[in-house]
């Protein structure tokens, strides 16, 4: 016997209960079909979503590089100036802090949307996020700071922002004023309304 001819017979003898495909798809069953995706993993789909969504919000494209003595001030319209002047003497109190010191930029990218979200969600107001800045005259400039300042004017919830007095941070942090949400302007609108009568 020939070699090929002992191949095919081998090859007969371990495909021996082997038939072919019948059907008109000619394909394997896959089996019973999936289910649904459950509550949990939905959610963690939305979550991974809602986070995705967070940091394509604040670009991290080519920003200005801010000296490290240039203090951080922005205000929307209608914003008193007296207001902006307490926020950076520390006229309000610090209702909730975010610690970005010495944090890789793409992570503080993430955090800084929930937090200002919470925040407002929370109808707090005045807010500190602490980012650090370098300490000597000829100090490189500080580049999360520098982002900071593109990024905390992007959102919506937030009315101003200004580098903290030196008592609370100096440059290195930034105090952020966020508007009132609509629950705190109806509270308010509420106690005026008893005030007068």
């Amino acid at each position: 016997m020939s070699q090929a001819n002992r191949d095919d017979v081998d090859f007969r003898a371990l495909m021996g209960d082997v038939r072919p495909l019948h059907g008109a798809t000619n394909r394997a069953d896959p089996g019973r079909a999936r289910h649904a995706p459950s509550e949990a993993q939905l959610a963690r789909r939305e979550s991974a979503a809602a986070e995705a969504a967070g940091r394509d919000f604040l670009s991290d494209d080519f920003v200005d590089l801010l000296p490290p003595f240039d203090p951080l001030a922005f205000h929307r319209d209608g914003i008193q100036q007296a207001v902006v002047d307490r926020l950076r003497h520390g006229g309000y109190p610090v209702q909730a802090s975010l610690h970005l010191l010495r944090r890789p930029l793409e992570e503080c990218r993430r955090l800084l949307p929930p937090f200002i979200r919470e925040a407002y969600a929370h109808d707090l107001r005045s807010v500190m996020i602490v980012h650090g800045r370098g300490r000597e005259i000829d100090s490189p400039p500080n580049v999360l700071r520098s982002y900071l300042a593109k990024w905390l004017g992007a959102f919506d919830e937030v009315q101003a922002f200004v580098s903290a007095g030196q008592a609370d941070g100096g440059l290195g942090a930034t105090w952020v004023m966020l508007r009132k949400s609509e629950r705190a302007k109806a509270a308010n609108r509420e106690r005026q309304q008893k005030r007068r009568g």
